[in-house]
């Protein structure tokens, strides 16, 4: 049965911890109460936020005068071990993205071990293709069952379909009229609700350790292959060290009863007080992770950066060879280092341990983020030329 919350305010339910209160919040527990939910919402001609683990979203102190669903479901569905050596699993779209994680990393299963710790939902993955440590979320998946709000029915997309590119999916494009420009139909909620997403791992209890930070934390070479538990618990470890988790206490307010399971959540807080050395909250996991997204440049735009600035090899949208520099070397540069806060005991700040993280430090408002966000933006542009682009969908804020 759809359960409706009352007194729900986006602060509860995104890791960065502002928001204003919610109208309607409703957490449907079958597929039909999903679509359901989503139908009514369409129908009545109201904004709508499904919303996953509320990790990549900054939305403004305004009362939202919508509905917003966040899906309960949670089964993980393993099929039977193929001759090529690979295992389908299906995930509901509300299952906690870490939970997912460690259950098929002790299932010895290769393909997402270096995706650990990312705060969200299995839902939201593939909105975003969410990627770290040499990983995709792309590479692993085979097909999305979804809700067409379009063409009121079901569908079930492949690769080809969801387009994945950098931190982006046909999913996510179909909210935007262009960059961080909302689409006048579709948004905050892209046109295909995801409903469930299946997987194709590989039947192995060792994975590849593919990028050169997890590599030095493990004592072992780019490319050398290593127990998935021990790069999953690499992986979390790196995180933390960053503040790229989300504050494990999050889960014992009442709004986010039953979002992720109990044993991963004692789990997750008994590391938090290992890395913290306190039970109190860390104010650097309050955040919406990497605000920014690495920007992809042309010749032009590279060629202009300076002698020492990163520089990867990637793809223009436009299918032409382009260079991936780093958001976060960029911000350092330009003068926000970790820490930064625009006044002195400001709410919001860059994270003490990372440029690419801004941070609610306890009491700030929505509007408080944006201001910061604006500042670091504007900054780089003049800086290098380069506008960055926002990573969460910013809901109510003109940033």
């Amino acid at each position: 049965m759809t359960t409706a919350h009352s007194s729900t305010t986006f602060a509860d339910l995104t890791t960065i911890g502002v928001g204003g209160p919610i109208r309607t919040f409703l957490t449907p527990h079958t597929r039909d109460e999903v679509i359901a939910a989503v139908r009514e919402a369409d129908d009545a001609g109201v904004p709508l936020s499904v919303i996953g683990g509320g990790s990549n979203l900054l939305v403004s102190d305004d009362p939202f005068d919508g509905v917003v669903v966040r899906d309960a479901r949670q089964e993980i569905r393993f099929g039977d071990a193929q001759a090529d050596g690979t295992v389908s699993v299906s995930a509901d779209a509300g299952c906690n993205w870490d939970d997912f994680v460690a259950v098929t990393v002790s299932h010895g299963l290769e393909g997402v071990e270096g995706l650990s710790g990312i705060p969200g939902t299995v839902g939201a993955s593939v909105v975003q293709n969410i990627g770290a440590y040499g990983q995709e979320v792309a590479s692993s998946v085979t097909q999305v069952d979804a809700w067409d709000r379009q063409h009121t029915r079901i569908v079930t997309l492949d690769a080809e379909h969801l387009d994945f590119g950098y931190r982006t999916s046909a999913l996510k494009t179909s909210m935007y009229d262009a960059p961080a420009r909302p689409s006048s139909r579709f948004f905050p909620t892209p046109r295909f609700v995801v409903l469930s997403v299946t997987f194709r791992l590989r039947n192995s209890d060792e994975g590849t350790v593919g990028y050169g930070q997890l590599a030095k934390a493990l004592g072992v070479e780019v490319g050398d292959r290593m127990a998935v538990t021990a790069i999953r618990d690499a992986v979390l470890t790196v995180r933390a060290a960053k503040g790229m988790l989300e504050d494990a206490h999050r889960y014992r307010i009442p709004a986010m009863t039953g979002a992720k399971r109990d044993d991963t959540i004692a789990a997750a807080l008994h590391a938090q007080r290992e890395a913290t050395g306190t039970d109190s909250p860390d104010f650097n996991r309050h955040s919406c992770g990497s605000f920014f997204t690495n920007p992809i440049l042309d010749a032009a735009q590279a060629a202009a950066l300076p002698d020492d600035a990163p520089r990867f090899p990637a793809t223009l949208p436009s299918g032409e060879p382009g260079t991936k520099t780093s958001a976060a070397w960029l911000i350092d540069h330009a003068g926000f280092h970790k820490g930064y806060a625009i006044a002195d005991n400001a709410p919001a700040s860059l994270s003490t341990l990372h440029t690419l993280a801004l941070t609610n430090r306890g009491s700030a408002r929505a509007e408080d983020i944006a201001v910061l966000a604006r500042t670091v933006r504007d900054g780089v542009e003049h800086a290098y030329g380069i506008r960055l682009i926002p990573e969460p969908v910013i809901v109510g804020l003109e940033l």
